[in-house]
């Protein structure tokens, strides 16, 4: 399934190519991303380590998927309660022209306070979507240079607290859904 979505570069493979390796766990997925917070600050995938992730690429222009499963996921974490503190839902953009560390600012609190908002240069946006198996390309749209979106995938990931891939949700996967798939994972982490 695929999204609307920006971003000054793309993919090399094609989306089904990419849609397969997720789907159907064809090659390794997850990795090493050094990107800047919707504060500035650099963080890193072993910034994380401990925590379980909720990881979704979008853009925050994307006029319907993206804040629909921001939404989602915002929700799974208020249906958590106390064990949200045990997961990290990460936004990395793939707009980073327009999505820049202000703008993410604004935009991620509006899903959920411990949302965080990741953009960084195209070369190191780019490197995190391949290692996520993200397919995406920017397309134009009109004659000005912000008339533009992007094609994405627009899976939910989920990684375990070592960095390990875990699994996938599609898209339009609801909030009771996501914390029914949480829980089992929950077990066995850090003492609480």
């Amino acid at each position: 399934m695929l999204a609307s979505s920006a971003s000054a570069q793309g993919s090399t493979r094609s989306a089904a190519e990419l849609m397969d390796a997720v789907m159907w766990n064809r090659e390794p997925i997850g990795g090493a991303f050094s990107l800047k917070d919707q504060t500035g600050k650099t963080r890193t995938d072993a910034d994380f380590r401990g925590q379980l992730l909720l990881v979704y690429f979008g853009f925050t222009y994307c006029p319907d998927i993206c804040p629909t499963d921001l939404q989602q996921i915002g929700l799974a974490m208020e249906q958590l309660g106390d064990d949200a503190k045990h997961v990290q839902p990460l936004f990395v953009t793939l707009d980073p022209d327009r999505d820049t560390v202000q703008h993410l600012a604004q935009y991620v609190p509006l899903f959920h306070p411990r949302l965080i908002g990741l953009t960084g240069g195209n070369a190191d946006i780019a490197k995190a979507a391949d290692a996520y198996r993200v397919y995406y390309k920017r397309v134009k749209t009109g004659d000005k240079p912000d008339d533009y979106t992007v094609d994405h995938s627009a899976f939910i990931y989920l990684v375990d607290r070592d960095g390990r891939y875990l699994g996938f949700f599609p898209p339009g996967t609801d909030a009771p859904r996501l914390v029914e798939m949480i829980k089992p994972h929950l077990k066995g982490g850090p003492e609480r």
